[in-house]
Order: structure tokens, then C-alpha cells, then sequence
């Protein structure tokens, strides 16, 4: 037997192995919520995804807090890359006062709970600002998330050698144009796997705007409970769609990853 069919054997074996857990698993959760005379009502759920009026097809509760949940998702991560990259860079700057800034925000920010960054944002500087829900929780997930995507970027450059930087001088780039064409290019293979976990604890994270009565996917589950009582169906109707998106960005991410690796 070839080394080769070993492993497809051993592939095939961890498969069976995860799909019997899960089965089990199943089963005893079944089994449990009979015995607690509850009554799964599967067959419910469906409507909450697609309604029908007037013989056109609209989204449900559930798709629409999953678009503003996606929403939420996107601009909060192009806007954490966006502060991490600024972060990581004033902390490789030669500047005292913007080395200390940077880590001001890093330690004020990593040391304190999303939930109460939530809160501040909307009870405090939404009022003064004039910030609605919705930019109120995207800033908040931004700057919390941008604390420790600035770590990876900063991790990533700091991993280049010091030769690209003199090979960059060389040709008579500057350091901004060394950082654009040189070095952020190279640093980005590296910066990409880590910030598909960062990413993916950000779709996690996204389900704590809820708190300020903004209408992403948790929200709709709490709404549709209320009413139908129909705890385990949603929640893991919640559970299953929040690990599909958070399953489709690592995709999209490790695709691009794949497609930025330089050969060798």
C-alpha cells in the first residue's frame, strides 16, 4: 500500500470520525430536549429566511439582519486595516510622541472589554458626534479590531530584511515609496493568514452590537424568539449562518492569500 492511499485512507477515517461526533452529538441533543418535553418545530423556521406577499418573493427577518450583520462585517474590517496599518506604522516611527500614541490606544483598547468600547461609542460620543447606531457599532468593532490587526502588520514588516529596505534606498525610493513598492507588498504574504483569523473573530464579535438595538443577524434571532419561543431552532439557525459567513471570508481570504504568494 502506497503512502498515498495511507493517507487518503487516514482522510477518509478523520472524516467518518468528525461526521459520527457530530451525529452523536445530535442525537443526545435531541434526546435531552425530549425529555424536557420540548418540541422541535423545524418547519418554521424556513418563512424567516424568504417571505411570500402578493406572489413576490422578499427577504425574511433572518436574511436582513444577515445583510446588515455583512455590512457591519465589511466596513469594520477595511476600517480596522485601514487604523492597524496607521497603528503599526506610527509605532515603527522614529517619533516618541507617535510611538507613544499608538501604544496608548494599543494598551487602552486591548484592555478593556468590546462591550463597554460599544457603549462609550454609542452613549457617549454618539450624542456628541451626532453618530447613529450603525456607525456607532462599526467604529467600535474598527478600532477594537484595528489594535490587534496593527500588532500583525507591524509583525509582518518588522519581518522583511533589512535588506529590502537598503535595495529600496538604493534605487532612490523614499521611505514612504520603500513602504508602498517594497516593503508592505513583500509583508502582506505574511500579514494575510493571521488577519483571516482577525477577520473571522470580527464576524464573531459583530453579534455584541445587538446591546445598542442594531438589527444584524443576533438581533433578529432575539426579535423572532420573543415571538415564536423557538429557542434551539433559531439559535442554531443564528449559529449555522454566522459560520457560513465566517467559513466564506476565510475562503475569499485564503484564495487571495494563494494568489499573492510568490513562488519559492
Amino acid at each position: 500500500m502506497t503512502t498515498r492511499t495511507k493517507s487518503k485512507i487516514r482522510s477518509l477515517g478523520d472524516i467518518g470520525a468528525f461526521i459520527a461526533l457530530l451525529l452523536g452529538m445530535g442525537f443526545l441533543l435531541v434526546y435531552h430536549a425530549e425529555e424536557l418535553g420540548y418540541h422541535w418545530q423545524w418547519y418554521r423556521i424556513p418563512k424567516y429566511f424568504f417571505l411570500s406577499r402578493e406572489g413576490t418573493l422578499v427577504s425574511g427577518p433572518l436574511i436582513r439582519g444577515l445583510l446588515v450583520t455583512c455590512r457591519i462585517t465589511l466596513v469594520s474590517f477595511v476600517l480596522a486595516f485601514v487604523i492597524g496599518l496607521v497603528t503599526a506604522l506610527l509605532r515603527l516611527s522614529r517619533s516618541m510622541v507617535c510611538a507613544a500614541l499608538a501604544r496608548v490606544y494599543l494598551e487602552v483598547v486591548r484592555n478593556t472589554p468590546l462591550l463597554v468600547q460599544i457603549f462609550f461609542v454609542y452613549f457617549v460620543l454618539g450624542p456628541i458626534l451626532g453618530i447613529s447606531r450603525f456607525y456607532a457599532a462599526v467604529l467600535a468593532l474598527s478600532f477594537f479590531e484595528g489594535a490587534y490587526a496593527s500588532e500583525i502588520i507591524r509583525a509582518g514588516i518588522v519581518s522583511i530584511p533589512r535588506e529590502q529596505w537598503d535595495a529600496a534606498y538604493s534605487l532612490g525610493l523614499s521611505k514612504p515609496g520603500a513602504y508602498r513598492k517594497v516593503i508592505l507588498p513583500q509583508a502582506i504574504r505574511w500579514i494575510l493568514p493571521p488577519l483571516t483569523s482577525q477577520a473571522i473573530s470580527l464576524v464573531k464579535d459583530s453579534a455584541l452590537v445587538s446591546t445598542i438595538a442594531v438589527y444584524g443577524l443576533t438581533m433578529r434571532g432575539q426579535e423572532i424568539i420573543s415571538e415564536t419561543y423557538l429557542v434551539f431552532e433559531v439559535w442554531f439557525t443564528v449559529a449555522a449562518m454566522y459560520l457560513a459567513l465566517a467559513l466564506l471570508l476565510s475562503t475569499v481570504i485564503n484564495v487571495m492569500e494563494h494568489r499573492l504568494r510568490i513562488p519559492g
